[in-house]
């Protein structure tokens, strides 16, 4: 099956999701500089949650030009990633208006290791069978990235309840270790006929 309608659908809604976060900035209550400091929670929330869904997007795009094709488990892992992304508006304004809290803070935490569980499945569909998409298995390797997020994630979880700012610097390191693409993929390009 070809993979472009995937990745233009895909590519669709991750700018919706991008269009829905915008649409919750609200404009500053006065013509001031200082007018702009009540809105920093919302605006940090975003900053990050922008960051993020830039990352999956940059990560997705790649991981689509490095694959010959996809099937039906493909596709459903792919609306599995989708759909966990399609909660990072919820939790990212929940976070921003209520200044950090601790429960919206775990639960922007739960959100975004949700979507990293869903690009590992989407990988493991991709690479999963005989010689389906070999080349991205080779180039995947041991995943270490892969494999420390999600312990990062947990420890922002756990530590929402203990001190907010710790549990963001936790988001905020894995969001520093993946802002820069997949070099494993970029370096490797698929030989596509």
């Amino acid at each position: 099956m070809k993979k472009g309608r995937l990745e233009a659908f895909s590519d669709g809604v991750l700018a919706i999701i991008i269009t829905i976060m915008v649409l919750e900035l609200k404009v500053p209550h006065g013509d001031h500089l200082e007018d702009l400091l009540p809105l920093w929670p919302v605006l940090f929330s975003y900053v990050l949650s922008f960051i993020y869904v830039g990352i999956y997007w940059n990560n997705h795009h790649h991981l689509m030009h490095s694959i010959e094709e996809i099937d039906g488990r493909s596709m459903w892992a792919n609306l599995h990633l989708l759909f966990w992304l399609s909660l990072i508006p919820v939790t990212t304004a929940w976070m921003g208006e209520n200044h950090f809290g601790a429960w919206p803070v775990f639960m922007y935490g739960l959100v975004l290791l949700a979507s990293a569980i869903a690009y590992y499945l989407l990988v493991q569909a991709l690479t999963c069978g005989a010689h389906k998409n070999e080349h991205l298995r080779q180039v995947i390797g041991k995943d270490i990235k892969g494999k420390i997020s999600p312990v990062l994630y947990l420890a922002g979880m756990g530590l929402a309840f203990v001190n907010v700012w710790l549990a963001c610097a936790m988001y905020v390191i894995v969001a520093a270790m993946w802002v820069i693409p997949d070099t494993r993929i970029e370096k490797n390009p698929t030989k596509q006929k």
